[in-house]
């Protein structure tokens, strides 16, 4: 009887653990189904209504490449990547006051060339869980279509 006691904390210890390296996980376990899709579930259903990141769930429990949309205000531009595939970066202030890195592939869609401290940017794509507010990317089309396509917005016109 001590040996089963001893392998079911076992078995929670390494299920909390991996938590840490895959904060979706627990959610699989969760009776909340429709703010813990996995992403598996995401490409498959390209269709999938995005999620507000404005909504505390996205944020406070940590998801991993959650397809979400949003707005916000820039309130710090970045050099651009250029390494591999390249990206615009900027840094966006949420109505919550969360902040959002900002990672647009400008390899597959097109740069905004206008951007400016206090713009606001409406946006839909993949949010990815740091302890800095996030990481948003996948914010362009998919070109092979397995993936739920993007899109940033600004000044009334759409980037994808």
């Amino acid at each position: 009887m001590k040996k089963r006691g001893l392998l079911g904390l076992l078995l929670i210890l390494v299920v909390l653990g991996a938590e840490q390296y895959n904060p979706t996980l627990l959610s699989l376990f969760a009776n909340d189904s429709a703010a813990t899709t996995p992403s598996t579930e995401l490409i498959a259903k390209p269709s999938t209504k995005p999620t507000a990141i404005s909504e505390p769930s996205v944020y406070l429990r940590r998801h991993h490449k959650q397809q979400i949309a949003d707005q916000g205000q820039v309130i710090k531009l970045l050099a651009d990547d250029t390494k591999g595939s390249r990206h615009q970066r900027f840094i966006l202030r949420l109505a919550s006051g969360q902040t959002l890195l900002v990672a647009h592939n400008i390899d597959l869609a097109p740069y905004i060339q206008d951007l400016k401290l206090g713009d606001s940017v409406e946006f839909v794509g993949e949010y990815v869980w740091n302890d800095k507010g996030g990481v948003l990317h996948w914010t362009h089309h998919d070109p092979k279509g397995r993936h739920p396509h993007g899109w940033l917005k600004h000044n009334g016109r759409q980037y994808q």
